[in-house]
C-alpha cells in the first residue's frame, strides 16, 4: 500500500506540475500536506535513510513553494508567479 501511494503522489505532483501556474495551487498545496504523512509513514515502515531520501526528493520538487512559505513566515511579501 506505501508503494503505490508514494507511486500516486510522485504521478500526481508531475501532473500538476504540467498545469498552467494559477490551476496549480489547491492541488499543489495538497501534495504539499500530504508528502509529510507519506514521509512519515516511509520512516516507519523502513528506516530514516529511506525517509531521508524521500525527504530530499520532496525538497527538491518543492523547492520553490517552500522557499516561498519560508520568505512568508520571515515577514517577506515574495513575488507570486502568475
Amino acid at each position: 500500500m506505501l508503494l503505490w501511494a508514494c507511486i500516486a503522489w510522485v504521478l500526481a505532483s508531475a501532473l500538476v506540475a504540467m498545469l498552467p501556474m494559477r490551476h496549480q495551487y489547491v492541488p499543489g498545496v495538497v501534495l504539499l500536506i500530504a508528502a509529510p504523512v507519506l514521509i512519515l509513514w516511509v520512516a516507519a515502515a523502513y528506516s530514516w535513510w529511506a525517509a531521508a531520501l524521500a525527504l530530499f526528493a520532496f525538497v527538491s520538487m518543492y523547492r520553490n513553494p517552500l522557499r516561498y512559505f519560508v520568505a512568508r513566515a520571515r515577514g517577506q511579501r515574495p513575488e507570486i508567479p502568475k
